[in-house]
């Protein structure tokens, strides 16, 4: 058994369009699985679907409608890849009502919907699964000016234990990815700060920032064979910044 093939399986990544996403669907393409890209971007997704040799289908997950024609143009999947996400850094008392449920509806309510419909065909057709969704360092800690991203984060870390043990039965597996510092189009500008470069260098064991491919191949685990024994865990893909620190002492010599 080659614990990372995916040849004979169908992987459908919510938010394929770019960064994480799109990392992971190169990653699943490359080892063997016919992807589906679903994004907002349908225009753009068409171009890298035929660079994939798979298909592209419009997503908005705002969108109750958008979001269960995606499902049915997925028809039957093996994989549920959920990374589509959006922030707003926010003092939390100057949050608007806008600004809330923007965030809400992309990275939650939308996800859960999605996956309630493509999870719902996989226990139907009765030959297992594996959902993996992107959760974030929130889902393991707390940060300033990301609480409403945090929330979102959480329940994703919650919902994913939850499934987890109300779908073993069905033989679907239900895990979730907590990338650390990843640099991506969301907070490209943020990391331009040279403090913020010298301050992640103190914080954790790998001093550089993640990039979208270094999420990639653990999806591709989750996804295959190898994990069969492995559900509702949250694994960190962070450089080590949730469970290292570094400081300045050096003992004498």
């Amino acid at each position: 058994m080659n614990p990372f093939s995916l040849h004979g399986k169908t992987a459908l990544i919510a938010g394929a369009s770019r960064g994480i996403g799109l990392a992971i669907a190169r990653g699943m393409r490359e080892a063997g699985a016919d992807v589906i890209l679903a994004a907002r971007s349908k225009d753009k997704l068409d171009s890298l679907a035929r660079e994939l040799n798979g298909r592209a289908v419009a997503l908005d997950m705002k969108d109750a409608d958008s979001i269960r024609r995606a499902a049915d143009d997925a028809d039957d999947v093996d994989i549920l890849v959920n990374v589509a996400g959006t922030n707003v850094r926010r003092r939390f008392e100057e949050y608007t009502d806008e600004e809330y449920d923007h965030v809400m509806q992309t990275n939650l309510h939308g996800i859960v919907r999605l996956t309630q419909l493509v999870g719902k065909r996989m226990i139907e057709r009765g030959k297992g699964g594996k959902v993996i969704a992107i959760g974030s360092l929130l889902t393991l800690s707390g940060m300033p000016y990301m609480s409403v991203y945090s929330i979102t984060k959480g329940a994703i870390g919650q919902l994913t234990k939850s499934l987890a043990a109300e779908w073993a039965r069905y033989n679907i597996q239900v895990n979730c990815i907590a990338p650390g510092f990843i640099l991506t189009d969301l907070n490209r500008d943020m990391w331009q700060s040279e403090e913020m470069r010298t301050w992640l260098k103190g914080v954790q064991a790998n001093d550089r920032l993640g990039c979208p491919e270094d999420i990639a191949p653990l999806a591709v685990f989750l996804a295959g064979p190898g994990s069969d024994y492995i559900t509702g865990q949250v694994i960190a893909v962070d450089g080590g910044y949730s469970t290292t620190a570094k400081w300045p002492f050096h003992p004498a010599p």
